[in-house]
């Protein structure tokens, strides 16, 4: 999850994820996020800057969401960490629906894009293995920009080698 968002009334917000979550039923949970994001878009943005931290071996991505605020995180090319230090948010992903409070840690796996509603101010953190420390290196290695791009990586990685 990192800094797309927007802050929405509760009931409002209900009424977008509903759609997300229930709407056009033969889509796909990617097709939902897509149409979500799509319509988040239009609306005012919120600022939600990273806090970025290194360690021997270790990235982390530590962003403060506010409370009322609905966002989209990245699509993430590597299984990582994601701890929920404080907060309660509504999460959206593949897996389908959760409803998640601090204290909680979950492995992502590579692909996952999710979509949150902040119940409470929440803060999250992304921790990645990498010696990495270029912020701009470390987004291309770790980001896929679309499905598309995240799909093609699979492709690339599973042909053997010819030559």
């Amino acid at each position: 999850m990192v800094g797309e968002g927007f802050t929405l009334k509760e009931l409002e917000c209900a009424d977008i994820v509903e759609l997300a979550t229930n709407s056009f039923q033969e889509a796909g949970v990617r097709e939902r996020i897509a149409y979500l994001e799509g319509e988040m878009r239009k609306c005012p943005q919120v600022e939600i800057p990273p806090k970025h931290y290194f360690a021997k071996g270790l990235y982390a991505r530590e962003i403060t969401i506010p409370k009322g605020t609905l966002l989209t995180g990245k699509i993430h090319k590597t299984e990582h960490l994601n701890i929920i230090s404080k907060g309660d948010i509504s999460v959206l992903t593949e897996d389908g629906p959760k409803r998640v409070q601090a204290p909680f840690t979950m492995v992502s796996r590579p692909g996952t894009k999710r979509v949150g509603y902040a119940h409470e101010e929440t803060v999250w953190t992304t921790i990645h293995a990498t010696t990495e420390t270029d912020l701009e290196k470390l987004e291309a290695d770790l980001i896929a920009t679309d499905y598309e791009a995240f799909d093609l990586l699979g492709a690339k990685e599973s042909q053997p080698c010819l030559g």
